[in-house]
């Protein structure tokens, strides 16, 4: 099929799928006249991508992990430490992130309590 068709069949885009192209994510065949040309497994790849990518999984270990998600290759235990290293400085931002929406909660807290009694205060007076 052409990039088109895979396109509305994988969900990504015709420039996404030119992406993966390029970063050797995958390799569409090519027809007598020099379009690219998909097949059924090439767009199944296409949908583990997005899916990978969807999760947060960078590119750099998109590489590494998708002969492994897709059966080409079996379980490289390196390349898992790196991804469960990237997990975790994952849950750390996330941490992280958490206490700072917390501690913005509060601020927004504190001030709509004190605009509150300044005005229950005004209309007493």
């Amino acid at each position: 099929m052409r990039i088109g068709e895979a396109s509305r069949a994988s969900g990504a885009s015709p420039r996404a799928l030119r992406l993966y192209e390029e970063e050797g994510l995958i390799v569409p065949g090519r027809c007598s006249n020099g379009y690219r040309d998909y097949c059924p497994s090439t767009v199944e790849r296409v949908r583990v991508i997005r899916h990978l990518m969807d999760a947060g999984v960078p590119v750099r270990f998109l590489k590494q992990v998708l002969p492994m998600v897709v059966g080409e290759t079996t379980m490289d235990p390196e390349a898992m430490q790196e991804v469960a290293a990237y997990l975790d400085r994952l849950s750390g931002r996330i941490e992280a992130l958490e206490r700072q929406r917390s501690a913005l909660g509060e601020f927004l807290l504190q001030v709509q309590v004190r605009e509150v009694l300044t005005l229950t205060h005004a209309a007493g007076s």
